[in-house]
């Protein structure tokens, strides 16, 4: 085999045999639509990966390194979600929903230690999220993220003009995100960020630092705009952008 399609199986698969009998199953059971593949795959899957009971994944699912993804009971993987969990896995907990589009992406090959993604029970990953679990990415229970939404674990060295950026490397500090939070449509949350319990992300919002518990968030970068305190809230014209 050539060399660079041993270099390309080895992003794909744990090793060349698990690459070929996962690519012959989604060749399969992949593109089955409605209930009937759903109810197929919840089956044939199990045989690539840790399924905790009963799991449904539409059709046009892409996983990479499967034996390194666990989902809970009653988890969703909507259309077209990609799954990428080298090396060290992509997890989901109970009732945990992946909405179309959505990529979650491991993808570590720099021996960074602390790659993966895990995600808590009854937890929403709205349409078309990117989660980059470079550095880790813990999320708690209940936390629901609205479309377009990215949380990035990884950043690139930048600070040698006599070097492009890509010659300087990555930092990957982690992301952690507490139970009970929103964060809304188009927000980025950046590398070394913690989100405590009960705080809300407002939509557009990016995320430079951390953000404490029961607080709402707006902004470029975000800044708190207001506390949660049992008093009503809106969010409406309260994204304000700040000057550097």
């Amino acid at each position: 085999m050539i060399p660079g399609a041993l270099l390309y199986i080895s992003r794909q698969a744990s090793r060349p045999g698990r690459y070929v009998a996962e690519q012959i199953l989604y060749f399969l059971v992949g593109w089955i639509p409605t209930l009937l593949g759903i109810g197929i795959r919840g089956i044939v899957y199990r045989v690539l990966m840790d399924m905790d009971g009963w799991v449904a994944i539409e059709k046009n699912v892409r996983l990479r390194f499967a034996d390194h993804i666990r989902l809970g009971h009653g988890s969703y993987l909507d259309e077209n979600v990609y799954l990428h969990a080298c090396p060290y896995g992509i997890e989901t907990g109970p009732n945990t929903f992946i909405m179309h589009g959505s990529v979650l992406h491991v993808y570590n090959f720099r021996g960074l230690p602390n790659a993966f993604i895990k995600i808590g029970e009854d937890c929403l990953i709205g349409e078309y999220n990117v989660i980059r679990g470079q550095g880790g990415v813990t999320i708690g229970d209940r936390v629901y993220t609205s479309p377009f939404s990215q949380i990035i674990a990884v950043n690139h060295v930048f600070d040698d003009p006599q070097k492009s950026f890509v010659d300087q490397g990555i930092t990957a500090e982690g992301i952690v995100i507490e139970d009970d939070v929103w964060i809304g449509a188009g927000a980025i949350v950046t590398d070394g960020v913690r989100i405590g319990m009960g705080a809300v992300v407002a939509a557009g919002a990016v995320v430079t630092k951390d953000v404490q518990p029961y607080t709402v968030v707006a902004g470029v970068p975000a800044s708190e705009i207001s506390k949660i305190d049992g008093k009503k809230t809106s969010l409406a014209g309260k994204v304000v952008y700040h000057k550097h």
